[in-house]
């Protein structure tokens, strides 16, 4: 009865010292940093730099264009969304649901229509998604989510599907009288697929995302120009564009690895015998 009591009293006083976990008291902010700790393994001084100055630039360029709080913190916390993703990390997800709440209340005000729906109705749910998969498919050697390549036949499927859905979509944001009716179905289709791939881990994700970018700041340079408070997002945008190659080429020089790591495990080590690794010791 009192140890019941002593739990009791604990549940409740939750809020203010901590959680129970696996029948401990365990304070929230070992769990915290524990969190950061994890986060923030395996991270080189590049990494960390560009992260702090993609942050800074769009701090410091809003605050002297006067641009919105909102803006401003959607650009954060998409920028530092992509580049967490980039480096292989489930909780960049969590700075994607900040972004996409936030970047779709921006667009409304815009009227860039396909980018409100995208956002709310797809890119909300699929960051649940996304969290969930890659939390299933860490490295636990690296921290990171384990990466994978298309084939060409999926490759070329997916390029044309991807063509057609444009063009149809294209015609339904003209009826509906939105901005650059294309651009916008361009963005938009093009998202939608890459953020599939991006779940599904695929290196092609990151070719999407940069042509996504290009044209998405050709839209928010419109809307500068046409007087919008949208300079936050535009140079979140920029940000995505940059970051969009980088992550490219460092995902696809993993995945090199991973390959000239697999063909040196297949090599006998002796007539007859077969490496340590090729064994089946590595997965």
């Amino acid at each position: 009865m009192v140890q019941d009591n002593i739990y009791i009293i604990l549940w409740t006083r939750k809020s203010l010292y901590g959680i129970i976990y696996g029948g401990k008291y365990v304070k929230r902010r070992c769990i915290v940093r524990q969190f950061f700790k994890t986060e923030l393994n395996n991270w080189k001084i590049p990494e960390i730099i560009w992260l702090c100055s993609s942050v800074f630039i769009i701090i410091s360029l809003s605050i002297y264009w006067n641009d919105s709080i909102i803006g401003i913190i959607a650009a954060v916390s998409g920028v530092v969304y992509v580049i967490l993703t980039g480096k292989g990390r489930p909780s960049g997800y969590i700075f994607g649901v900040v972004n996409v709440l936030l970047y779709a209340y921006i667009s409304l005000s815009a009227r860039y229509y396909g980018e409100v729906m995208l956002n709310i109705i797809y890119y909300l749910p699929m960051n649940f998604v996304g969290w969930f998969v890659w939390r299933k498919n860490m490295d636990d050697a690296t921290g990171e989510v384990k990466k994978k390549r298309l084939s060409q036949r999926s490759a070329l499927l997916i390029f044309g599907g991807t063509l057609v859905a444009i063009f149809l979509y294209g015609e339904v944001l003209k009826y509906l009288g939105g901005n650059m009716a294309y651009m916008d179905s361009m963005s938009t289709v093009i998202s939608v697929v890459a953020q599939i791939l991006c779940v599904k881990r695929y290196i092609e994700q990151w070719i999407l995302w940069i042509v996504v970018d290009i044209v998405t700041v050709v839209m928010w340079i419109f809307a500068f120009f046409n007087g919008g408070e949208s300079v936050a997002t535009l140079i979140m945008w920029s940000l995505y564009t940059v970051n969009g190659f980088i992550i490219y080429f460092r995902w696809n020089k993993d995945l090199n690895r991973q390959s000239a790591d697999l063909e040196f495990a297949a090599v006998p080590i002796s007539e007859g015998k077969l490496s340590y690794y090729d064994s089946g010791n590595i997965k």
